[in-house]
């Protein structure tokens, strides 16, 4: 078998993790290539050749693995998702095992599900329009602004980061959104709008109910709320009903579909799977991409389809003794 590793060495804490998935993945009469992405190889460059191969290794964080995704949509390309980052909610939200041992197993048995992919397009301040993928979530306000004030801290502290650049905020701007979701209007007053092709977060907590990236849709998320503090209440809720359906979430309400335009109030900024985009925006808007990437999955993964195994999945060859 062919494989290609695209790895981000300056994702998350410089973990050597890849090294050990690839001295599990690999086997007699294998070929793998490495390549190391930076200034000098970017990713579009590094995945030019991704069909020459029989599987796509993509390594970092949130952020890259999904520019590697965006640039692999509608490829036919079989990518398995690497966590090297440092929040890495994208391979959680898959569920596949974690161990650089059970990914090479994984990654090697090629099971595989249809996953879509957003796509956000905003002008910037000098009046050009861009367009990024997005596999999480992104959005405009407090979580834009709780990601730029992590920054000088992520290295450090990782997650905590997050959690810290919060409380250096407890009265965020509240702000007035009009929303548009495939052609239906809403206007809302909050802290944030996030649209999302995934809404779980840390601990396994959905931020929504039964956000998938399977199904077609996106999920626009509005935090309802003038106090940092409130939001303890949809956090607290999370954790006793970590998938919504029971108590529900507090001061948030959501609304789903394939197209969506928010504009706000006010200029703010924007995040994108995490990285703040620098530029103060007015509006956005997003749309979903189904079935974009062939994603490796595993047996326990929660996209996985029941009953069904790969030949290898079977054999000694994705399951050796010892």
């Amino acid at each position: 078998m062919r494989f290609l590793i695209v790895h981000n060495a300056k994702a998350g804490f410089g973990s050597d993790a890849i090294f050990a998935f690839e001295r599990a993945l690999l086997k007699g009469g294998d070929e793998c290539v490495m390549r190391v992405i930076g200034d000098t190889l970017p990713s579009l460059d590094a995945l030019s050749d991704a069909e020459d191969f029989d599987r796509v290794i993509v390594s970092g964080g949130d952020g890259t693995e999904t520019s590697m995704l965006y640039q692999l949509r509608n490829r036919a390309v079989r990518t398995c998702i690497f966590p090297s980052g440092t929040a890495n909610l994208l391979f959680a939200n898959l569920g596949n095992a974690p161990e650089p041992s059970a990914i090479a197993r994984a990654c090697r048995a090629g099971r595989t599900a249809l996953c879509d992919l957003g796509e956000i397009s905003w002008t910037d301040r000098q009046g050009e329009r861009r367009t990024r993928g997005f596999s999480l979530m992104s959005g405009t306000g407090y979580d834009a602004d709780i990601m730029r004030a992590a920054l000088p801290n992520k290295q450090a502290m990782g997650e905590a980061a997050y959690f810290f650049a919060a409380l250096t905020n407890p009265r965020p701007t509240v702000l007035s959104f009009r929303i548009k979701v495939d052609g239906k209007s809403y206007e809302r007053n909050g802290i944030a709008c996030l649209v999302a092709n995934n809404a779980m977060m840390q601990g396994d907590i959905e931020i929504v109910p039964d956000s998938r990236m399977d199904d077609g849709l996106l999920d626009v998320i509005v935090l309802e709320t003038s106090d940092a503090a409130q939001l303890l209440r949809p956090l607290a809720a999370g954790i006793l009903d970590p998938s919504g359906h029971s108590v529900g979430r507090p001061f948030i309400e959501n609304f789903q579909g394939r197209h969506v335009k928010v504009a706000t109030s006010t200029p703010v900024p924007m995040q994108i799977d995490g990285e703040v985009i620098s530029s103060q925006i007015n509006s956005y808007e997003a749309r979903v991409l189904e079935r974009a990437n062939e994603l490796i999955v595993d047996r326990m993964s929660r996209y996985a389809k029941d009953g069904e195994e790969t030949r290898e999945e079977t054999g000694e060859m994705a399951f050796p003794d010892a």
